[in-house]
């Protein structure tokens, strides 16, 4: 027999409790606490036991490698680590209209001698084959299946036994065991688990589609994310035409890893050089205000374009205007430059705008903003030959980075001239390359460099 009882999950970190709560105890979130009915079975404990597994030596295990299904696009098997691991599961999560279900659906298309079972709890079947039509030539073994109850799921698994099984998406899937709404934090993590134990038990590898919450973290409880092997994040800007495909967590690879994708009107094209898509050479002249940086995402380096401008404040405050840059680390950068090389920024409006509509953390591109920022101050432009690699710190000297060899590399290859970089990064460089290395150690080299 089995009796309903109501539990309060929190919405946002899945932590279970019997009664409601105002505030989370466990990630801290107010307010996020629901209500869902969940079925208990009451049936007394049975003295059949399956056959437990039993504790092995370490050194007796044999390490056996992984079966891995290559996709076809070879920007998403980088991310993965080579390629979809059998009997993996797989979540790719992502704002709504970025490309997930594009990603995917132009992927499996292509694939011709696996049998594909395409779940969509959101599509309708004609909705997903004019999709199709527009991506390119349709495969004959991807099947479609517009079910949101797993059972129902579950019984076309076991008939049609497919070789990939993508989930599009995991919070309009529901059990008709649990009584709770879909995408309740009880059904996602339910499914989740069935799905998992699929997976594990076939060798078929599961990849779920999951939304994104406000936040930009993926929706439903944070036990997802710890429940599946591998977790994608499909990023950019819907203004822009580039998308970045990033792993947040990766049991069979890198997580180091980064794809990188244009959209078109055919679908996603993968984009093999990034560097030169971010750089702008249209430009008859050289202006001021630009200057080029190389920042490091996951483990490819950028080539990026910082553009300042520098103007006397109409209206007596000064405004500060960052897009693709942290706020607070422009703030600081401008006060080095008022403190430590005397430049007087206090009563100009500064605004910094990283090119291509990419979001870059890496401290690695100080040097191009402070360039770039001073470029635009005095009006004069900078080569658009020279690169500019390092960290600015609070006493105004260039500190080191990171992966300094593979910034060079990539400035040489692109057909720079020049690349500025910290003094203490210089050691044994200068051999290595054919580009001309300039050292400095101060904001002050870096102004003798620009401007005398």
């Amino acid at each position: 027999m089995a009796k309903t009882k109501s539990v309060y999950f929190c919405q946002n970190c899945g932590h279970e409790s019997p009664k409601w709560m105002g505030k989370c105890p466990s990630c801290g979130e107010w307010n996020t606490f629901a209500e869902e009915k969940i079925t208990v079975s009451t049936k007394g404990g049975s003295k059949e036991r399956k056959e437990t597994s039993r504790p092995q030596k370490l050194s007796e295990i044999e390490i056996v490698e992984e079966a891995r299904m290559k996709m076809p696009s070879s920007e998403l098997n980088r991310v993965l680590g080579g390629g979809l691991v059998a009997g993996s599961l797989t979540l790719i999560g992502g704002e709504p209209g970025i490309g997930k279900s594009t990603l995917l659906l132009q992927n499996i298309l292509s694939i011709r001698n696996r049998k594909i079972l395409y779940v969509s709890g959101e599509e309708s079947a004609t909705q997903l084959k004019l999709r199709a039509d527009r991506l390119g030539k349709l495969s004959e073994n991807t099947f479609i299946l517009c079910e949101t109850l797993l059972e129902n799921i579950f019984d076309q698994i076991r008939k049609e036994k497919p070789d990939l099984i993508i989930i599009d998406s995991i919070q309009t899937i529901a059990s008709e065991t649990i009584e709770s709404a879909q995408g309740s934090v009880s059904q996602v993590r339910e499914c989740a688990v069935a799905l998992l134990r699929y997976a594990k038990e076939s060798g078929v590898p599961v990849i779920l589609v999951g939304h994104i919450n406000k936040e930009g973290a993926i929706a439903g409880p944070k036990v997802l994310e710890h429940i599946v092997d591998t977790v994608l994040q499909f990023e950019g800007d819907r203004q822009y035409l580039y998308r970045i495909l990033r792993s947040i967590k990766n049991r069979f690879g890198s997580t180091s890893e980064i794809g990188i994708y244009e959209m078109v009107e055919k679908g996603l094209r993968e984009v093999k050089n990034p560097s030169e898509m971010l750089l702008s050479d249209n430009r008859e002249e050289e202006m001021s205000g630009i200057a080029i940086g190389c920042t490091i995402e996951g483990a490819r380096p950028l080539m990026v374009e910082v553009q300042a401008l520098v103007s006397t404040a109409a209206y007596g405050t000064p405004q500060r205007s960052v897009t693709g840059y942290d706020q607070r680390r422009l703030n600081m950068i401008l006060a080095v430059l008022e403190k430590r090389a005397r430049f007087r920024l206090g009563q100009k409006d500064v605004f910094l705008n990283i090119a291509g509509g990419l979001k870059i953390i890496d401290p690695g591109i100080d040097l191009a903003v402070v360039a770039a920022v001073m470029s635009s101050n005095f009006d004069v432009a900078v080569s658009r030959k020279t690169v500019f690699i390092g960290e600015v710190g609070l006493s105004g000297e260039i500190r080191t980075v990171t992966r300094i060899e593979q910034r060079v590399q990539e400035s040489e290859k692109l057909g720079f001239d020049t690349v500025v970089i910290p003094r203490a990064n210089l050691k044994g460089l200068k051999d290595k390359f054919r580009i001309q290395i300039v050292e400095v150690g101060k904001i002050e080299d870096l102004m003798k460099f620009l401007f005398s």
